[in-house]
């Protein structure tokens, strides 16, 4: 019996995946359960399981844009499982190369010498270039005037024997998704940032007296995400036009907070969801920043998991960025960059200290916050974060802590 295996829905909204890479080969016996094909959406990359154990035959080259619910190959379930032999569990790059040619590769550009004809002779004269350069498609090599017309000038001169290879590898469906929103957000909406700075010094202090104990009772580190988490939460509590977005001619709020976090994945940039923040403890959200960033990291994370969210906090500090303008993440009308930590002098009852500051920027729509809301916002992250056992904790550290 033969086993159509077709694109199952990853999530509503979604009609088209592409098939970013088989992990197995044509003609291969596969398990039930078994990854056999990783899939790129426009929201996440997802693993493509076999539905039944057999030899399989595919339908579907790397690089294809296929339609959910399309058949991408066939298993034949009344194949024997060879002798001797476990079925693979995913392709390495030892491995020769797939039965069925990926259209979409790495590839190195090399030139060869080919003869121009005379109109392309001409079109090379003028654009100063030599036709050794120039790799023809015609018969035998032959440069064509479409060749010449295409042709690029090299940038400048180079040294004898110099690489001058270049590579060309198309974008994954997720990642040609992800450029399509960012430019949409600075064509669509009035986007400006505002930036305070942060002592961090009040939370350097609270985790140096607690973050031992924390791990050793909950299992999980007293990082900063969870100030911040908190800090933003109480801060859209105050100044709930942050906390809306724009459809069409309204402005729809909300009275949960779904914080977005952007944690780096396998594939790049991903935006988990921590489902109504407002209602977690620091172990809370500690834990939950934990799991979904392993989420990512595997590969595992799901569309569900990154669908959402009212507000998001981008933390470039980690790579050692000082400041930056940070995108909003659409439909949402804000986003918090955090930023690396430096020590710095400032003035602190009317001495010069030196202090551990954070920069933070806010980037909103300007369309729907006003400057009195995303400044209000940004200092009170700040006030809160600058006196986190007041603001945060209601002056009870150990219960705030569940020591």
């Amino acid at each position: 019996m033969i086993l159509e295996m077709k694109v199952p829905s990853p999530g509503e909204s979604i009609t088209e995946v592409e098939i970013a890479t088989w992990l197995v080969e044509d003609g291969d016996y596969v398990e039930k359960d078994q990854p056999i094909a990783e899939v790129d959406s426009d929201k996440a990359t997802l693993e493509l399981p076999a539905e039944e154990s057999g030899v399989i035959t595919l339908k579907a080259e790397e690089g294809d844009a296929v339609e959910v619910g399309a058949v991408v190959c066939l298993i034949d379930m009344d194949a024997a499982k060879p002798e001797g032999s476990a079925a693979p569990v995913a392709k390495t790059e030892e491995k020769a190369a797939p039965a069925v040619a990926a259209p979409v590769k790495e590839t190195t550009q090399t030139y060869a010498t080919g003869s121009a004809s005379p109109a392309a002779k001409k079109i090379l004269a003028e654009k100063g270039m030599d036709a050794t350069a120039i790799q023809g498609t015609g018969k035998d090599g032959r440069i064509t005037k479409e060749d010449a017309v295409k042709a690029v000038p090299s940038m400048g001169s180079t040294q004898e024997g110099a690489n001058r290879g270049s590579t060309t590898k198309k974008l994954s469906m997720l990642r040609r998704k992800v450029a399509q929103r960012l430019v949409s957000v600075k064509n669509e909406t009035a986007m400006l940032t505002t930036f305070n700075e942060v002592n961090m010094q009040p939370i350097f202090d609270l985790r140096a007296q607690y973050k031992e104990d924390f791990k050793s009772k909950h299992g999980v580190g007293l990082g900063f995400m969870s100030f911040f988490t908190k800090a933003v939460v109480r801060a859209l509590q105050m100044y709930p036009d942050v906390n809306s977005m724009i459809d069409g001619d309204y402005k729809v709020s909300y009275d949960f907070q779904d914080i977005s976090i952007a944690v780096s994945g396998p594939k790049g940039l991903m935006v988990p969801v921590i489902r109504n923040a407002e209602e977690l403890t620091f172990r809370g959200v500690e834990s939950e920043v934990k799991r979904l960033a392993i989420r990512a990291r595997d590969g595992q994370i799901t569309v569900d998991e990154m669908t959402g969210g009212t507000f998001t906090i981008t933390n470039g500090g980690v790579f050692g960025s000082m400041l930056s303008t940070p995108i909003i993440n659409p439909p949402q009308s804000a986003i918090l960059g955090m930023h690396n930590i430096v020590n710095r002098p400032m003035a602190v009852d009317g001495e010069v200290v030196i202090q551990p500051i954070m920069y933070v920027a806010l980037s909103y729509d300007h369309r729907i916050i006003d400057g009195r809301e995303s400044v209000g916002f940004l200092v009170a992250v700040k006030e809160a974060l600058e006196n986190p056992t007041e603001l945060l904790m209601d002056n009870d550290v150990k219960k705030a802590l569940e020591m």
